[in-house]
């Protein structure tokens, strides 16, 4: 009995078999900005597992230089009520702030949303960074202001650890566990 995905999501068997390019064109998205977490885990394939593949991109971000990460960092976008109102964010982004509901905060929350970033980023050099699909509305409102008066590098490493939950989840919307069902 074989098993057939009946969409554009690639199975795991797919990805370890595609030339570097097509496997950055499928997975380069998975981390904000940063299409070279999929060129460098594209070189330490086959993996047997998503989380294997996953473990493989992370392990490239934290190869990499301090100066390369902090700019990944900044590369992510602040959480944003007018961002996700006006669509300037990535596909992924928009869906996942979109599903925090902070499309529909009042003026005043979004202004509010807007300073306690600002703060963020001026005491820690890189934008917040949460899980959004991970806290409610309330929880992420509570957790930027609690975490912007931790130390820096608390900050950069929980920034890392968040995306990590961010991209694993990514991960899962664009790889097909088909393979792992058939196996």
């Amino acid at each position: 009995m074989t098993t057939e995905t009946h969409s554009s999501i690639p199975t795991l068997d797919e990805l370890n078999t595609m030339t570097p390019d097509a496997f950055v064109a499928a997975l380069g998205e998975v981390f904000e900005y940063a299409p070279w977490v999929a060129q460098a885990a594209a070189l330490q394939r086959p993996f047997h597992s998503i989380d294997a593949l996953h473990a493989a991109m992370l392990a490239a971000v934290h190869a990499s230089p301090r100066e390369q990460t902090v700019r990944f960092l900044c590369g992510h976008p602040e959480l944003s009520a007018s961002a996700v109102r006006s669509g300037t964010l990535t596909s992924d982004s928009q869906q996942e702030q979109q599903s925090a509901g902070l499309g529909e905060l009042e003026q005043a929350q979004g202004e509010r949303l807007a300073v306690l970033n600002q703060s963020y980023r001026t005491r820690h050099g890189f934008p917040f960074i949460a899980c959004v699909r991970h806290y409610t509305r309330a929880g992420l409102f509570a957790e930027l202001a609690s975490r912007t008066d931790r130390a820096t590098e608390a900050e950069f490493a929980e920034a890392l650890r968040q995306i990590g939950f961010i991209s694993r989840l990514r991960l899962a919307q664009r790889v097909s566990e088909a393979c792992l069902q058939a196996a």
